[in-house]
This record gives C-alpha cells, structure tokens and sequence, in this order.
C-alpha cells in the first residue's frame, strides 16, 4: 500500500503480505524440509498392485509416521518449487507416478481419520464437513471418488461435496490432469445469492483500481474505466496504500459515492482491502462506508496468526453481517504458509484446500444471518509470490485449474488472479497464453486493470481490454444487472453490441456528474474530465482508452508505454549496487549474504535471508564498537528485488538525514553506522538486529529500520522501510518475524515523499512504543 503503506494494526493486510513475500520471502521453509524428510525428497521406486498410502508407510516404516505420509501425499502434486522447498516434492517422476497409485487406493475414511496436519482450523474443517454426506462416500477409495467426479452430473456431486474434508477435496486434484479438472470445474458451478455471478457461461470482474498514492481520483477514474469496458460486477475492491482508519475512509467513501451515484447499491458493492480489524473500525466509526469486507486467509493457525486472525474472529465478523446484503471477501494463493514459515510439512495445495474450508465455514455463518443468501467469494491469487513457489507459465495455469477445481468443491464462488511477478519466466504474452488455457474451466471472476500492469502491486494480470477478448472468445456473460446497467450508460447497445462510447472514460465521467445534477455542458465537463485524466496518468497510474486494432487490444501509445515499463522492470530486477553507490553511503558497512550472485538472489529467496560469515564479523565489530552504549536502533539499507530503488538521486538520502533527524529530535540514539546490504531480503535485517540487540536490557526497546527495495514495475523505483521494534528480550530469543514488523511502502521521489516516509516512520515507532496506540480491536 503505498504512498504511505503502514501497518498499524498487528495484522497483515493484502498489500502488506504482498510485499512482504515478494520482498522478504521466506527462507525456502528449509527447517520444515529437514523436518520432514531429513533433507532428501522422497523416492518411491515402485508399489505393490492394490497397496494404499497406509500399507506402504507400514512396509517401509513399520508402522505410520507422519513425516513420512506428509511426504507420500505431496509426492503425488505435479511439480512445484514451493512443494520441493518444504521437502514434500517428489524425487522423480516414477515417484510422483507411484505416489498417486498409491493415494488412489486409500480410502476416504482412513485419510480422514488422519490429517496431515492438526490445528484449530483442522478441527473447524471437521465440525463443517456435513456428515451425513461423508457417510455415502467414506468407505470410497480416492481413485473411486475421482471417477464419480469427472462422470456425475452437478446435482450428484453437490449431493455428496459438503461430506469432503478440505484434506480429501485437496487430494482430488493430484489424481487429475488438466484435461479432468477442466471438465470437473465445467460442471460445478456456485452462484452468489440473487445474481448470474458464478453461474455456467457467466465470467465477471473484480475492478483492481489501485493507486500509489491513495489519491481518490486514480481510483475512482480506473472505476469510470472499467465501466467503459462493460467491466466489473463482482466487487470494486482497492488495495489501500495507508492502512489507516482516515485514509481507508476517504477511499471508501469515494467508492461508496460512486456506487451511489449511478444507483448501483443492489448491483455491485466495494471493498478497501486493508486488514479486516481496520475496516471494521471504519465501519463503527464512519457508519455506511463500509460493504463487502476482505481479509487475507490462510491454511494454517500459525500462518493466520501473522495475518492477525483467527477462526473465531473471522467467524465473529461474519455473524456482524447479519441483515446485510453484502458480506465478505477472501483472497488466497498457494505458496503463503511455506514462505511464512508455517506450512507444517503439508503441501501447498492441501494448505490452499484448507483455506477454502475455512471459507465454507464462513459461509454457513454468514447463511445464519443474511436473508438473501451467504454474500461471500474468493479470489485465488494463483502467481504472486514468485519463482519459489512456481516459475513457469504452465504451472500457472495448473495452480489455476487446481484451485478453481478446490473452490468449486467446498461450494465457493471462486474467481482467479491470473497474475505473474516480474522476476518470475511469465511475460506479458505469456498471461494471454494462460487465460486461454484457463477460461474454459469458467471461473466466476478476474481481476481487472486498466492495463496488465498494477500500477502500486508491481505486477502483471488481467487487463479490461483482456476481458472483453475472454469474453468475445468464450461466449461469457456479466452480471446481468450490471449488463443492464452498461446498457443504462450509453456503453453497450440494446442489441448488446459495443456504442462507439466504449473505451471512453470521458463519457462515463459526464454520465457520473449529469447523475450529480451537474448542469454544465458537456464541453466544459469533458474538458475538467480530460485535466482530471492527465494528473492521474502523471502520478503513474495509467487510464486505457479506445482500442489498437482489435477492439480488446490497447491503443498503441499505452501499449508501447506498458511495454517500456516490463522491460524496465526486468533491467531493475536485475541491476546490482554499485561499488561507488555504496562507497558514498555516509559511515557505511558494507556487507553480503549467502546469495553467490543476482541469479542466486532471485532464483532462492532463503540465500537473501541469512548472512555470510564475513557480514556477520563485521556486525559483531559494530556491536563491540558500541562498548556500554548501546543506541535505540540501527539502519540497514539492501538492494531487495530493485536496487534502482536505493540508488536513484533523490530516494535514499533524503530519507536518512530525516529520519535521523527526527529520531535525534525524540531523543531516539541511533548507531551512527548505515550497515548496505549486497543480495539483502528483509529477514537479513531481522538477523542483523538479533545480532547486534541479542544483549539488551530485557525491557526497552530497540528496533532496526531496514530500507530495501520493492519490486519493480512501476515509473516510481519505489522502496520500503521495514520497522522492526521490539524489547531485548525478543531480540536475544532470536525468533525476530513478520508479525512484529511495520512497513512504510512505495517511498520515492515521484510516489511518498522521503521525508514524508520519515515522519510517518515516527510516527509508528511511537504507536509500537506505546504512545497513541490505537486499541479499536473488535473481536479479538
């Protein structure tokens, strides 16, 4: 969230965990790996005819082992980084082959009396799986309920779909090709309560209006856009760069305005994506701003926990929605839990089925207090991440499929984020490629953007030019209202052909204000609309209009431009920190981590994460330097995924003499040296600070300030600033993370300020002090 991406509440909001995997990820979970497996990958070089997952641990383990039967299950997932990383990959193909032999046997009642893993969302799953329904199929093998899938009509598989554990429902796509779950997702279909979204032959649209500043008119002139395109049905929901009660209001409402304006209060409802806690505050507070409210899942308690969740809170949440029409919204992706350190030696894809039980419990909480049916939905954002947890294009589109196919079978309306990060192998033709591989398993929403490019994520997905191809090229509907409403603005025809409106957020902008009572002429609004559109697109967020040849293709100057910015991207992804960049860096100490080289850094996040030997000598150099007077904080500078982000003029030094300047000005000691990080990811900053904090009195505080840049994509080079603040006592303990982090995102000369970026970093580290905390909790 940037322009002023805080973290003020515990939780992690979307952006939030966005950038905090695609910058810090994980160390590859490479303790869980050699937890389960000592290291190595499973092998299984051949299986007895009839042998199930069960008889094999016993002949090779005599008796069950749980580290073992973590492995055989995820042995039989087709290949993923993110999988290999846990150590439950498979060693070969024969292996991946016997594995599934071996998981097509058992049957369901044995896998369910055995978990792969046990927590309290585990136990949710349970008390929601409809037993009734689970008596019809437990003493079914898993081959026996892949056969019943791919040959039942839809009102067969919905008679039995709620008796399958998350755990079962995630073991169904490793017995399938993409061809099978094509033809399963065809046939599963979950509408949401009184609309055609969800149903067969319909496909809709998350409007994606992000904005690097929050600057109400980027995202309400990508919503008249959208609009422009007949696109957009599902949800308008933007991803806030300050996670702040004042700032998420004013977004709302300028969401909230629009939809009121065109009287669309029954058609499409909005969402700011910040942490859930932070919306609910906005709703007390600001009463009616509030519609549909989003939260990131995940598929385990401890991995919530960073999110600052639990299933009693999201439930609580659910049961506040009572006598609302509109309810919540989940987003998930594979990958989350293991570069969170959290995956328990489980799958990714089992993990990503658990997520969607967790969201059929939502579900029948929410159908307890909506008259109109349960409002909720999930979007799957299937490539975010990046190359750790999958690379290539064709692992895309099999998370994809696999996710929609989870999705369907817990009952969900499920949508798709088709989307690539920039140091991943997925180029922009390469997502056309994957959208039509994917579309005929129908999904029930994309994302969409004025151009595939996110302006504030930093990352590639569906455009609404895209839209309106998948929709000429598959036959797919929107929301009939919506559609109607289209037609009520002058972009589509009553013969349901495009007007030469279309592509033209001019006129959408001259609808909205005759809609206000504006009695202007429509020169002189055309005129302050066109003004409007140029300061938008000179903040970095473009606005597509018209069309190229054909009309879902861009105009050629928009597309020369999105082109520019890929490739920018890829030369930022790339460039490395100047020797003479780090020599001019005030008191510097230079040190590396274990990355060998760029390569290295990109292609396995863990090398980032943990310091040479050298680095670590050098840490310890300036510890010992510090005798009896040990500062407050320490600052640490790395290149993260763009080093052009530290190095162009006017980004860093800006931010370090005022940031120094404040903090001396609150009385915050800080050391005097700049430690500059070569191949640094963010939890090199946590193992910098455990070192150098690791003997502090036990309760004050101390923090570093960890500037590192953000991904690229975008004109702005932006960087973050991490915060990590805590007592001595969580230093020496060594176990720094996430969840006690607090980050200031999309700091630049050309998006937030640097020394904007300054005051807003006291500001936090005041709140983590304990000065105007802010304790608006509502559930826990």
């Amino acid at each position: 969230m940037k322009g002023l991406l805080s973290i003020r509440y515990n939780g992690l909001s979307r952006r939030d965990l966005l950038v905090m995997t695609g910058i810090a990820t994980v160390a590859s979970n490479i303790r869980v790996a050699r937890s389960a497996n000592g290291g190595g990958l499973l092998a299984i070089k051949e299986v007895k005819q009839g042998e199930d997952v069960f008889g094999y641990l016993n002949s090779v383990k005599g008796g069950f082992d749980q580290a073992a039967y973590q492995q055989v299950i995820g042995a039989a997932n087709e290949f993923k980084e993110g999988d290999q990383a846990i150590g439950v990959g498979a060693a070969d193909e024969t292996t991946r082959r016997n594995a599934r032999a071996l998981l097509a046997n058992t049957t369901i009642k044995d896998l369910y009396e055995r978990p792969l893993f046990e927590d309290n969302l585990q136990k949710l799953i349970w008390e929601t799986t409809d037993q009734p329904q689970y008596e019809k199929v437990k003493d079914w093998t898993m081959g026996q309920l892949k056969d019943f899938l791919l040959a039942a009509p839809e009102n067969e598989i919905k008679g039995i779909m709620n008796g399958l554990t998350s755990d079962t429902i995630g073991f169904v796509p490793k017995l399938m090709s993409n061809e099978d779950l094509i033809s399963l997702s065809q046939k599963i279909f979950n509408p949401m309560p009184g609309t055609k979204m969800g149903e067969k032959g319909y496909m809709g649209a998350r409007i994606q209006p992000n904005s690097p500043t929050d600057h109400p008119d980027d995202i309400v002139w990508q919503v008249f856009d959208a609009f422009s395109y007949a696109t957009g049905d599902i949800v308008i929901g933007t991803n806030p760069v300050d996670s702040t009660v004042g700032s998420v209001v004013a977004v709302e409402s300028a969401l909230k305005d629009i939809v009121d304006t065109f009287k669309l209060e029954e058609v499409i409802p909005w969402c700011v994506l910040a942490h859930i806690d932070v919306q609910a505050e906005v709703s007390e507070r600001f009463p009616g701003t509030v519609s549909t409210m989003f939260q990131s899942l995940a598929g385990t308690d401890v991995c919530n926990k960073i999110f600052d969740i639990t299933n009693e809170k999201i439930l609580n949440y659910a049961r506040a929605k009572k006598g609302e029409r509109y309810g919540l919204y989940f987003e998930t992706g594979q990958g989350s839990e293991f570069t969170n350190a959290a995956a328990n030696g489980v799958d990714m894809m089992v993990l990503e089925s658990r997520k969607y039980g967790f969201s059929r419990a939502v579900g029948m909480e929410l159908a307890k207090v909506q008259p109109e049916g349960a409002w909720l939905h999930v979007n799957d954002v299937a490539g975010f991440i990046g190359p750790e947890v999958f690379k290539s294009r064709e692992q895309l589109v099999r998370c994809c499929l696999e996710d929609l196919v989870m999705g369907k079978l817990h009952g969900l309306s499920i949508g798709l984020d088709i989307c690539t990060t920039l140091h991943m192998s997925v180029s922009l033709d390469d997502l056309d490629w994957c959208q039509d591989q994917i579309l005929p398993a129908n999904p029930a929403y994309l994302i969409a953007l004025p151009t595939k490019n996110d302006p504030m994520l930093s990352y590639l997905t569906t455009s609404f030019q895209d839209h309106v191809r998948l929709r000429e090229k598959f036959g797919f509907k929107v929301n009939d209202a919506i559609w109607d409403f289209y037609k009520r603005l002058g972009i589509v025809g009553e013969n349901n052909s495009y007007t030469a409106n279309y592509g033209d957020p001019l006129w959408v902008y001259y609808q909205y204000r005759l809609a206000k009572g504006d009695g202007r002429s429509k020169d002189a609004i055309y005129a302050e609309g066109r003004q409007k559109m140029l300061e938008v697109e000179e903040r970095g967020v473009d606005l597509a209009s018209g069309h190229g040849t054909n009309i879902w293709d861009l105009n050629p100057k928009l597309a020369v431009k999105v082109k520019g910015l890929y490739d920018d991207a890829k030369q930022s992804l790339w460039a490395e920190l100047t020797s003479e960049f780090i020599a001019a860096v005030p008191d510097v100490v230079p040190v590396r981590t274990l990355s060998k080289d760029r390569n290295d850094f990109i292609a396995h996040p863990s090398t980032g994460e943990l310091l040479s030997p050298e680095a670590i000598g050098d840490i310890a150099r300036i510890k010992d330097s510090w005798g009896n007077d040990m500062p407050k904080g320490q600052i640490v500078i790395s290149d993260g995924l763009n080093a052009k982000a530290i190095m162009d003029d006017g980004h860093l030094v800006p931010y370090l003499e005022e940031v120094r300047r404040l903090l001396a000005g609150a009385d915050v000691t800080m050391s005097d040296k700049n430690i500059v990080v070569t191949s640094g990811r963010v939890r090199a900053g946590y193992r910098i600070g455990e070192l150098l904090f690791e003997n502090a009195d036990p309760n004050s505080f101390r923090g570093i300030l960890h500037i590192i840049g953000e991904r690229p994509g975008t004109m702005h080079h932006a960087y973050s600033v991490y915060i990590t603040v805590a007592k001595g006592k969580q230093w020496s303990e060594k176990k720094i993370d996430h969840d006690i982090t607090k980050l200031v995102s999309n700091v630049s000369d050309t998006s937030l300020p640097p020394k904007e970026a300054a005051k807003e970093t006291l500001t936090i580290i005041r709140e983590i002090v304990g000065k105007n905390v802010n304790g608006s909790r509502r559930f826990g």
